[in-house]
């Protein structure tokens, strides 16, 4: 009788990844940060309106009229929105209406002082000679770093900007008519 191989065959295993995260397009982003600009930049010009005769604030636009003191202020009232509100839910107003969400790179939330050193290039935009900050951070992720989808400082705070997951709630069932 012949002697049959006892040994069993190795077998490869591919490991099953716990969730699957969608990072989120270019497009998507810049269209949060514009959204985020615009309601801003509205937001600052109703302030302004509102105190115009107890401070005298160009609007953003009037390079012109350079004041130090104002664009610090702008930049620091940029920087304190997106600290807070990504700190808080990691979503800006843009980021809510396009569906995005910054995260750690595990998908967990982000804290605020991840928050503040992801949102560093886009706060200083109106500042002169740091304007170009963000651009090159875009341009460095997309060069030095091709398909991970990261910013450089998304790199430094460890942190992806992801499609957010609405889901319904538990137990809970939603029925759309057809339009």
């Amino acid at each position: 009788m012949p002697e049959e191989n006892t040994e069993p065959e190795p077998v490869s295993i591919r490991a099953v990844p716990e969730k699957t995260i969608y990072l989120a397009r270019w497009s998507s982003r810049f269209g949060a940060w514009l959204i985020d600009i615009i309601f801003i930049v509205l937001f600052l010009n109703i302030v302004r309106g509102l105190f115009l005769t107890v401070l005298k604030l160009p609007h953003i636009w009037e390079i012109a009229d350079i004041d130090l003191i104002a664009i610090g202020i702008e930049s620091v009232f940029f920087f304190t929105y997106w600290i807070v509100l990504e700190g808080f839910r990691g979503q800006s107003i843009g980021k809510m209406v396009m569906n995005l969400k910054v995260v750690n790179r595990d998908g967990s939330k982000i804290s605020y002082l991840t928050a503040a050193i992801e949102s560093l290039p886009k706060a200083f935009l109106n500042f002169p000679f740091l304007f170009i900050i963000l651009p090159l951070d875009c341009l460095i992720g997309w060069v030095a770093m091709p398909g991970s989808k990261l910013r450089v400082f998304n790199r430094i705070s460890n942190t992806i900007v992801i499609k957010a997951d609405y889901k319904e709630p538990h137990g809970i069932l939603y029925v759309r008519d057809k339009e």
